[in-house]
């Protein structure tokens, strides 16, 4: 699939997904969050993607939404008066899917459900939509050019893309509230500072420095591995008990340890690099019906 909003580019194991309007500093769309929950959707049972670096072309990353669209700038149905029940029962019927939904929680929906490491590249301004989209990254670099701001206060609306959720997370819950309700931009090194982003490097640096750290992550390492791992650190760390925890673990461990686990194990006692065969495409049984439980 080609896509009018992004740049879709594989090599090596590694997947350069590139937001791809740079005249409007890559401002944000419906058209967009629909190609984007694609192309992550598609990495996902794309076995020769690896991993994902996200990154912007030109000088933003992104700006946030497109404000200059016509009518809801949003996308949303202002007919529509929906309710928790809606949300709760209908949530894939089209009428709540495009009229209701927010559409940058469906892309981070479509991050979190991945099953490949994603790592952001953040090459300049990434406000609103263009900083949520990142907290369902698994590790965010900065060019020092980059400028940050959760700005929704300054709007009247509020928070969306599951931020809610994945930024106390990250920062802590009294940071989170901080930026919220400031509403105010911040630098690189601000967000180094508080935990947001991993490292701040000059803008020549920033997209050789998060790929060389992205391909660190998969090399000699097996697929379903690597997706098994990033599912339950981020599902897991959110149940009531760890017994719900030690499920899942032992269902991970007992599939993993009958197909690529058998290899490693081998390739240790033989001191070489293993030779990794199954595929993230192919998944263990017990997996969708994981996933489908939230």
């Amino acid at each position: 699939m080609s896509y009018n909003t992004l740049r879709y580019e594989v090599d090596d194991g590694l997947l350069l997904l590139t937001l791809q309007r740079p005249d409007h500093m890559n401002a944000f769309t419906v058209e967009m969050a629909n190609e984007l929950v694609d192309a992550y959707r598609r990495a996902s049972e794309d076995d020769s993607v690896q991993v994902i670096v996200v990154t912007g072309a030109g000088k933003a990353f992104c700006a946030g939404m497109d404000l200059s669209t016509e009518g809801n700038v949003f996308g949303l149905d202002e007919s529509r008066q929906p309710t928790l029940v809606d949300l709760r029962e209908r949530l894939d019927d089209p009428a709540i899917e495009t009229g209701v939904r927010d559409t940058g929680g469906r892309v981070a929906l479509a991050m979190l459900e991945c099953r490949k490491p994603i790592v952001g590249a953040i090459n300049g301004a990434a406000v609103g939509i263009g900083a949520t989209m990142t907290l369902p990254m698994d590790f965010r670099f900065a060019s020092e050019k980059a400028r940050i701001g959760f700005v929704f206060g300054r709007l009247g609306i509020t928070p969306e893309a599951c931020s809610t959720w994945f930024l106390p997370r990250i920062v802590g819950i009294e940071q989170a509230l901080e930026w919220l309700y400031r509403a105010d931009i911040f630098d690189a090194a601000e967000a180094r500072d508080k935990g947001l982003v991993r490292e701040v490097t000059s803008p020549e640096a920033l997209l050789e420095t998060a790929c060389t750290f992205a391909r660190s992550l998969i090399n000699d390492r097996s697929p379903v591995s690597v997706a098994l791992i990033r599912q339950m650190l981020y599902r897991n760390a959110a149940v009531e008990s760890p017994l719900e925890a030690h499920r899942i673990e032992s269902l991970s461990m007992f599939y993993a340890s009958i197909g690529d686990g058998k290899e490693g194990v081998q390739a240790f006692l033989e001191k070489r690099k293993p030779a990794f065969a199954a595929k993230a495409s192919a998944m263990p049984p017990f997996y969708t019906d994981w996933l489908r439980e939230e």
